[in-house]
């Protein structure tokens, strides 16, 4: 089974690498084909080109190859923290261009024209975690809890995902180690049960 697992923060150390981790562990010892990105680290570029934008294929080598693994990935895992209710920007350029027309999602007539989407991707599970310093319960009354609509109806349900499970640990700048620790777990736990689903 092939995965790909992309993190973005911009400190190595953070606790969504920690949690990557914990997935990448997790799908290694299950016997996946793990894929692992780290966008800060490598050095992707999210700024859409202007062909890109009106659905032109990319001619960036390294978009091309995003693509590639997003379309061959039988699970999927990104990590990122809340930033205003959104991803940060280096994983919505991520979003922007490596979810592509004709290479995540297409529509009947071959131009969207505000009908219904067909979803491409071939991935069977996708396991979305998130970090936040906003209480669960406020950030769910208060602010609708976007990032779940975001990931799991704007874009993997869009794209064909069936099976989304997300969680949203916090609040991490006050956390304790003990935690932290069981927030790793937890993330383990997911991972190996979405694996399991997508058997």
């Amino acid at each position: 089974m092939k995965a790909l697992v992309v993190v973005c923060h911009p400190a190595a150390d953070s606790f969504n690498h920690a949690l990557a981790e914990a997935v990448r562990a997790a799908w290694t010892s299950a016997g996946c084909d793990v894929v692992f990105h780290d966008l800060y680290a490598e050095g992707f570029d999210p700024l859409l080109s202007a062909s890109e934008a009106r659905g032109t294929s990319t001619a960036d080598k390294t978009v091309a190859a995003h693509i590639a693994e997003l379309r061959a990935c039988d699970l999927l895992a990104v990590i990122h923290p809340n930033c205003w209710g959104a991803p940060p920007a280096m994983m919505k350029g991520w979003i922007d261009r490596v979810f592509a027309p004709e290479a995540a999602y297409t529509f009947a007539k071959g131009v969207d024209n505000g009908d219904d989407p067909i979803g491409l991707l071939r991935t069977r599970a996708a396991l979305i975690l998130n970090t936040g310093n906003t209480p669960a319960e406020r950030e769910k009354n208060h602010f609708g809890d976007p990032l779940d609509h975001i990931w799991r109806r704007c874009i993997l349900e869009f794209c064909g995902v069936k099976h989304v499970s997300r969680a949203l640990f916090g609040v991490v700048a006050t956390s304790s180690r003990d935690e932290r620790r069981a927030w790793l777990e937890q993330a383990g736990k997911m991972a190996r049960e979405m694996w399991e689903l997508a058997l």
